[in-house]
């Protein structure tokens, strides 16, 4: 009966959407009314539509995403499933909060020195890091350096410097690659720190060199420099100094020192390009996944850098978890695979060196969406892959 039911306009009145709002989301199947009258197109809702019409407008509010408002609504009463979604969207939020909190401190630099007139020198951040840690780091990012000449920015490794982390990040449009060493500050009064144990030339982080905005700051190290650092590195141990600032990278290890310009380019602003949602994570050994990619069918495509061919291998997940790597024009009759997913199979192999640690976490969200790579025990340290379109 109509008259159990709330008009369009009753509903948008006590939920505090707009009568607009409301028939696009039953355009959009989020919030469909109870009734639509069949001559006049009118739209009415139950009484029990008034909670979720509140709570959609909630949600609207905290600018969650249709899908997920879609989601949200949707989900079964107990399942904690509307729980979840909420979650991740504030964690997003607070993500993105983060990233602006670390942009607006550079910004104030910037602003600063715009309004000394260069009076002054930029300010240069000293800190250490463990000598084997920064060793890994770089071998771990190396390999997906860019080499276009049209994008020199990319023809080097990002240091980038974030509290009491080191971050090294290198990409090369098609694929990027983190690494994360802990960093201690070194004081104005300390001299250039000698090789010891890592433990006591490293201690943990102090609290107020995690939260300060101050120690936050970056330098595109050009890729030959960041391979003469390596070099330098061999296989010290014990703690190494670094500069950053005033345009200048310097490397102290021991008694020798290194030190060179840094690219004069605005690196892209790399970490939404690392926030995946993937659907599947498949734990598999790194020797495991190496041999299946080394002895996989793969077809030659033109989907490598500067439109150069390149061998591409499918990994594909079934609706048991099961994963496997197949030929790229294997035949899906028949097939129980509820993910396919195209990839430069020797970018992915870049991605799993041979001495790579034991156990690997692949992350896997689409056949369209970016998958990563990561080692179990340092979650901080990762690739992701863009997928390669196969034809129709």
């Amino acid at each position: 009966m109509e008259s159990d039911l709330r008009s369009i306009g009753e509903l948008a009145r006590d939920s505090g959407l707009s009568i607009s709002a409301l028939r696009f989301y039953d355009g959009a199947e989020v919030l469909a009314p109870a009734r639509v009258d069949p001559r006049t197109g009118y739209r009415w809702y139950a009484p029990g539509q008034l909670a979720d019409a509140r709570l959609l407008a909630r949600l609207r509010r905290v600018g969650l995403p249709l899908a997920d408002i879609r989601a949200v609504l949707g989900a079964v009463p107990g399942s904690g499933a509307a729980r979840r979604v909420v979650d991740e969207h504030l964690r997003r939020l607070e993500d993105g909060l983060a990233d602006a909190r670390r942009e607006l401190s550079l910004i104030r630099r910037l602003i600063d020195q715009r309004e000394s007139l260069m009076t002054t020198t930029p300010a240069e951040y000293r800190f250490t890091v463990p000598a084997v840690g920064l060793a890994e780091a770089l071998d771990a990012v190396r390999f997906a350096v860019g080499d276009d000449p049209g994008l020199p920015v990319l023809s080097g490794v990002l240091f980038d410097l974030d509290g009491g982390l080191l971050r090294l990040v290198a990409t090369d449009r098609y694929r990027i690659a983190l690494a994360e060493v802990p960093a201690r500050p070194v004081e104005p009064a300390e001299s250039a720190v000698p090789a010891e144990s890592v433990e006591s030339a490293v201690p943990a982080v102090p609290a107020d060199f995690a939260e300060s905005a101050a120690p936050a700051a970056s330098a595109v190290v050009p890729v030959a420099l960041a391979d003469a650092v390596r070099a330098l590195l061999g296989s010290a141990a014990g703690a190494v100094e670094l500069a950053l600032g005033a345009g200048t990278v310097h490397v102290t290890v021991g008694g020798h020192r290194i030190e060179g310009a840094a690219l004069d380019h605005d690196y892209p602003d790399y970490r939404p390009l690392v926030r995946l949602e993937p659907a599947h994570r498949i734990g598999l050994p790194a020797a495991e996944l190496r041999a299946a990619l080394v002895s996989a069918v793969t077809s030659s495509l033109p989907s490598g850098p500067h439109g150069a061919a390149c061998e591409v291998a499918l990994l594909t997940v079934d609706s048991e978890g099961r994963f496997a790597v197949a030929a790229p024009g294997a035949d899906a009759d028949g097939s129980d695979d509820i993910l396919r997913v195209a990839v430069n199979r020797d970018f992915l192999l870049e991605a799993v060196p041979v001495d790579a640690p034991g156990q690997l976490l692949l992350e896997l969200g689409g056949p369209i969406t970016p998958l990563a790579v990561r080692t179990a025990d340092r979650p901080g340290t990762f690739s992701v892959l863009m997928p390669v379109r196969l034809p129709a």
